[in-house]
């Protein structure tokens, strides 16, 4: 049965589709929330088939890995703390609900655990109906995994312990976001008492799924305090009125907007260049001007020096004022503006457009991670710059793969964006771009 009969198959069955997730945390999060708990509880309530990510990976290793390749290979990656890979993932959980015809709803445990995850059950089976989120405590985890290891389980080892923790800090924020603009997600404090959740829990699912079939408060929105660090709590400062002028809308919804986005080192910022000198451009870069905030020393610039050395992203409402003062200062005399390095995240590609107007083009420098990271180690050999050190340039590189997956959809969907393959010489990149922006 190929993709889309699978997608039909299960969809029109119209029965309740729920994921259990618990990446939260308040340093972090993620395996052991209790969410296996959980989902037994649920699905022993509403009499829902409960299927365990984790378990039937597990399984299928413990049965296979010795006599099967395939499974060999994934059973070392699972022990070292890695995620299993995407498309067998999905297949044995579409194999999983296709074998149970008369489900009257299913709860999945321990899924999606990227963006990427998310998208392809998307495509291939459904959106679901629910997607539960449980917060719990980074150092409470550890010691549960801890705890775990002396049940013998191969991905329980100190090393893979640390590795999936990094692995949660990594993957979380992005793939809340992506619920939250489904407004699909709800989120609980798992720090409490079992029963005292699972009242919460209940509640939940009977609001929105056994009795109204709608959201019992409206769409929840996470604390970003129970999964991110400070560098990203500012990101819901984004209000209406972020530029506080409405003739700077008004004209920029008649000046040419073009974002070009690839990861670091990828030459985004090289091509920008060439285009300021062809077509007139103002050529706006997120990471120039916050390195120039950064050189004025002020509280802001402090801040966000912290930030970058880390690795982090700075936070929206702080990126958006930048740009508006760029921008104002060059309106009059530009003939349009390349922002470079801009969006990062969903969020600030919808507060761009509710602040500023819908870019004319997304341009997507594409690149693969070794020759970013090479490109990178190299300009850090003379820049001098705080985030061109080693572990900063690996965290940017694994960071910006993360976090494009939903970004390159959301314009694609729009009908917005354009990939150049970016590997070549700068000269050769910039004459496939040439043919692209002059047709705007």
């Amino acid at each position: 049965m190929s993709s889309n009969e699978a997608k039909d198959y299960i969809s029109k069955r119209e029965i309740p589709l729920l994921f259990e997730s618990g990446w939260g945390g308040g340093q972090g999060g993620g395996p052991a929330s209790g969410k296996g708990t959980q989902s037994m509880k649920i699905a022993a309530r509403y009499g829902f088939i409960y299927i365990s990510v984790g378990e039937l990976l597990r399984e299928k290793m413990l049965h296979n890995a010795s006599n099967n390749r395939k499974w060999g290979l994934i059973a070392k990656i699972v022990t070292n703390g890695e995620l299993a890979p995407q498309e067998t993932t999905i297949t044995e959980i579409k194999q999983q609900l296709m074998q149970q015809p008369d489900a009257q709803g299913f709860v999945i445990d321990g899924f999606p655990r990227e963006v990427s995850q998310a998208i392809c059950f998307d495509d291939q089976i459904c959106l679901p109906d629910l997607v539960i989120f449980l917060a719990c405590d980074n150092s409470r985890l550890k010691e549960r995994l801890e705890k775990r290891a002396e049940e013998g389980r191969p991905d329980n080892n100190p090393r893979a312990i640390h590795r999936r923790l990094v692995t949660f800090k990594q993957n979380a924020v992005p793939l809340v976001q992506y619920y939250q603009e489904k407004s699909l997600i709800v989120t609980f404090d798992a720090d409490r008492g079992e029963e005292e959740v699972f009242g919460d829990i209940s509640a939940t699912v009977d609001g929105r799924l056994v009795s109204t079939k709608q959201p019992a408060a409206g769409p929840s929105e996470l604390d970003p305090h129970l999964i991110a660090d400070a560098s990203s709590d500012t990101e819901e400062q984004v209000g209406d009125g972020v530029c506080g002028e409405e003739p700077l809308q008004e004209k920029l919804k008649v000046t040419k907007i073009i974002f070009v986005i690839g990861g670091p080192g990828s030459g985004k910022g090289s091509q920008c260049v060439k285009m300021m000198e062809k077509y007139g451009f103002t050529h706006l870069s997120t990471g120039n001007l916050l390195r120039k905030e950064i050189s004025n020393e002020t509280e802001r610039g402090n801040k966000i020096r912290k930030i970058m050395t880390e690795g982090g992203l700075v936070p929206l409402g702080t990126t958006l004022e930048i740009l508006k003062d760029a921008m104002l200062e060059n309106l009059q005399e530009t003939k349009g503006f390349m922002i470079d390095g801009y969006p990062r995240t969903l969020k600030q590609a919808e507060a761009f457009e509710k602040s500023f107007t819908i870019p004319n083009l997304v341009l997507l420098i594409d690149c693969s991670p070794e020759v970013m990271k090479q490109r990178l180690m190299n300009r850090g050999q003379t820049s001098g710059r705080l985030d061109d050190n080693e572990v900063t340039i690996s965290k940017r590189v694994e960071s910006y793969f993360v976090d494009s997956v939903p970004i390159v959809k959301y314009y694609e969907t729009k009908g917005l964006l354009t990939k150049v393959q970016g590997e070549g010489t700068e000269d050769d990149v910039f004459q496939i771009i040439i043919t692209i922006v002059d047709t705007l």
